[in-house]
């Protein structure tokens, strides 16, 4: 969880708008709290923090105005001790003349902190990024020298996490990566570290990745790495990077989310032609065909896409796939799990930790692990065997839209190659109907949003191909406008959850065309009771008739195109009903986009 970002350069400068810049473009990883400490070449630290976002936080305290050599940025979602000032990164050590900040989690911070108190340090908070300071000044006090002193720190720090670390009567600074994202760029005055690479992009294109295990020594002229293990040298050329930032930037849309909604027919354009030309494809599905049982395992958003391709997959290849949560599947499948079976893992950042745990539990046990993932460089493309990207280019807004949508289309690709079917012909038409899907139903959606006005709670339901996508719907409503939205099963809504309904309960019914008749009967189930039923799909004279309100879909000839269609509106309802509450959709309390803590 949080993000860092660092810098080092030849000469004193002003180092704030620099950071502040950064900060903004790592805002999605945490914004809970920011700080910003800055290293002067006369021995001094500056150093200003506090609870709050980065725009706010950087004008009240003059993050602008600081300068110094050397500097560091963190911004935090919040894990060991609450949002506040003194729980805000970066950290001084006990004399103050160290400062640092992390990422991750670092499990055993409670021990850790009474160990560091008894012995006598100056512990000023509760949270886990002042223990990575504390465990590195443990060691430089015993006179050990940094790199040496940050291979020891290691061996007391548990769980996964990054730092950045510095101190007075040094031009350098020193990080390590061990599970959490970590990228070094080389500029012409200087260098720069981050959690991740767009905070990066504008300032450098040569970038120097760290792996988990790595130090990196930043000097104001290059990058050093070594070993943890044995503090041997290790030799990386930096790479070239010719991405476009252009995707960071709004485009005239109010929000990213709304800018990310929009983009989906792009994105799905895109990733079906590098499908096309992908030589993973192949492999993936040859394995598929062979494999004892296959597992779709993911979180959040991610599990959704998995719910949905496995049922492609029953529907298109003939094959039983089993969607399963992460850390469900370490106490659940695991203990059974061989050589035999495969395992697609679904990430959007690549870094996510629930997801990483269970990849951990399935290469334990010799299975296939294939990736899907939108961060290419992230540590899950480098620890699956094979990886499909999303091709979604930077998703910005914390709520997953365009990837969950490329993560459904890749399922539905495979489960088309491995049942035989021909794609390119069918698949082709599908980004232009998401571009109509998005003109016909943003109006349609206008016109139903204030029908949830007041309600603090409601039901998305689907069935069949639906069902996840009602999942789906109401994790996006939950996210954004903090109301619950419970997804379920429509059949299932008549065990229980039917007792909420009363006269103007809005309960939103997402359905296929083939799946109309039974949908109809828990839609009058629920009108029956004074309920407000809004159903979402294809035109149809019944669902007019027994519906409410019908946001109607483009006609697309294939219920499992249509389902992936029918995320469109809910996304876009989910939106304009944060937007009405007056929320900022793109950065929901208590969240972050890159979840690496357990």
């Amino acid at each position: 969880m949080c993000g860092i970002f660092a810098i080092i350069t030849r000469k004193e400068q002003n180092l704030g708008p620099i950071m502040i810049d950064a900060g903004k473009r790592l805002s999605y990883r945490g914004y809970d709290s920011v700080g910003c400490a800055t290293i002067h070449q006369d021995g001094t630290i500056d150093l200003r923090k506090d609870a709050g976002k980065v725009d706010e936080v950087s004008s009240r305290l003059g993050f602008g105005e600081m300068t110094g050599s050397r500097g560091i940025l963190q911004l935090r979602w919040a894990t060991f001790g609450s949002p506040s000032q003194v729980n805000s990164q970066p950290h001084l050590d006990s004399d103050g003349d160290m400062v640092g900040a992390h990422n991750g989690n670092v499990v055993n911070n409670v021990e850790l902190r009474q160990q560091f108190m008894a012995e006598g340090m100056t512990v000023r908070s509760t949270n886990d990024g002042e223990s990575c300071v504390h465990a590195v000044e443990r060691y430089i006090d015993r006179g050990i020298e940094p790199i040496d002193a940050i291979r020891q720190a290691y061996n007391d720090l548990a769980g996964d996490y990054s730092f950045v670390i510095g101190r007075v009567g040094e031009e350098k600074l020193y990080a390590f990566k061990k599970g959490s994202g970590l990228v070094a760029g080389i500029m012409e005055d200087g260098t720069v570290l981050s959690s991740d690479l767009p905070s990066i992009l504008p300032l450098t294109r040569l970038i120097v990745r760290i792996e988990d295990g790595e130090i990196i020594t930043l000097t104001p002229t290059g990058v050093e790495i070594h070993s943890v293990l044995d503090g041997s040298l290790i030799e990386r050329s930096p790479e070239l990077i010719t991405e476009s930032m252009e995707a960071a930037q709004k485009g005239g849309y109010p929000h990213f989310m709304l800018k990310e909604i929009h983009e989906q027919p792009v994105v799905a354009g895109e990733l079906l032609r590098l499908l096309d030309a992908s030589q993973d494809v192949t492999p993936i599905l040859t394995k598929l065909s062979t494999a004892r049982n296959i597992y779709l395992i993911g979180c959040g958003t991610s599990y959704h896409a998995c719910l949905l391709g496995s049922v492609y997959f029953s529907r298109l290849a003939g094959r039983t796939v089993i969607p399963v949560l992460a850390p469900q599947f370490i106490a659940q499948y695991a203990p059974a799990v061989s050589s035999q079976d495969v395992a697609i893992f679904v990430s959007q950042s690549g870094e996510t930790k629930d997801v990483l745990n269970a990849i951990d539990a399935g290469r334990q046990r010799g299975m296939t692990l294939f990736g899907m993932v939108n961060v290419v460089g992230s540590t899950m493309t480098r620890i699956c065997e094979r990886t499909l990207p999303l091709a979604c280019g930077y998703e910005i807004s914390v709520p997953a839209t365009k990837t969950f949508t490329n993560q459904v289309l890749t399922f539905l690709y495979l489960a088309m190659r491995l049942g035989g079917h021909e794609t390119t012909r069918q698949l082709s038409k599908l980004p232009g109907l998401m571009e109509k899907t998005l003109e016909i139903t943003a109006p349609q959606i206008k016109t139903v949003e204030s029908l949830f006005e007041g309600w603090e709670d409601y039901y998305c339901l689907g069935y069949g191909l639906t069902y996840a996508i009602a999942l789906e719907g109401a994790l996006k409503i939950k996210e954004i406008t903090y109301t619950h939205c419970e997804g379920m099963l429509s059949t299932e809504f008549k065990h229980g959850p039917l007792s909420a309904v009363r006269d103007g309960y809005p309960v939103i019914f997402v359905t296929g065309s083939e799946d109309v008749p039974i949908v109809i009967s828990g839609i009058n189930e629920v009108t029956c009771r004074g309920g407000l039923a809004i159903a979402i799909g294809e035109e149809d004279s019944r669902l007019q008739t027994n519906a409410q309100h019908l946001v109607t879909l483009p006609e697309s000839g294939d219920s499992n195109i249509n389902a992936l269609l029918s995320i469109l509106p809910l996304q876009l309802l989910s939106y304009h009903l944060s937007i009405n509450l007056g929320y900022d959709p793109d950065f929901p309390r208590n969240l972050s986009k890159t979840l690496t803590v357990d």
